[in-house]
């Protein structure tokens, strides 16, 4: 989750909420010392020592394994809380940003968004997927994690989600020349205690 109270896309409830809930959600969702499925078939896809942006990165459990497999990483996040966590928890040095922050050209063999894009506006959304893609180098690897549905709401905790369908993330990722690789769909519990259905895909930037 990117954001920082000069951007104007952030959501300072959102923000609020893993201000709060830093080292609870670095709990729930610890994965352990070995890396998940999806995360590994993201590593598996990059160069060897590649350049990696962990997009709003949270309690950084991501970027810790990706460096520990020899990944060159480049962890962001919009909580201060997160940052302190990542820190502490991960031994991960984690740098504040925002979604408005992706803005270089070829500099990344991948990007991992794992559950955090979903806090953007539903009307940034496909601005960051083109920033995104333009950050990539050809053949680069974007990993992105949304909740399925439509429109914008509030959770329980009042965090602001973004939903998407798989087809209309599929068109957004395709408008900004990344072809989808890996689509996964299921169900979970996430921090607020709902069950809530999810698709994570992995896309390539097209030559």
């Amino acid at each position: 989750m990117f954001a920082a109270n000069r951007d104007m896309s952030a959501d300072e409830k959102t923000i609020a909420v893993y201000n709060e809930k830093a080292a609870d959600y670095a709990t729930k969702f610890d994965t352990g010392n070995k890396p998940g499925a999806q995360l590994q078939r993201f590593m598996d896809a990059l160069p060897k020592g590649g350049r990696v942006l962990d997009l709003g990165c949270g309690p950084a459990r991501s970027s810790r394994l990706m460096l520990d497999a020899g990944f060159d990483v480049d962890a962001v996040d919009a909580s201060t809380s997160m940052v302190q966590v990542a820190a502490d928890i991960n031994n991960v040095n984690v740098r504040l940003g925002t979604f408005d922050d992706i803005t270089q050209a070829a500099a990344y063999d991948g990007i991992w968004a794992n559950f955090s894009l979903l806090h953007a506006p539903e009307d940034r959304l496909p601005t960051y997927i083109m920033a995104i893609a333009n950050a990539l180098r050809v053949g680069g690897v974007f990993h992105i994690g949304m909740k399925v549905g439509t429109g914008m709401s509030r959770d329980a905790i009042d965090r602001r989600y973004t939903y998407v369908t798989p087809a209309f993330l599929d068109g957004l990722l395709s408008d900004a020349g990344l072809k989808v690789t890996a689509t996964d769909e299921g169900r979970d519990v996430g921090l607020s205690g709902s069950s809530d259905p999810w698709v994570v895909k992995m896309a390539v930037k097209n030559g």
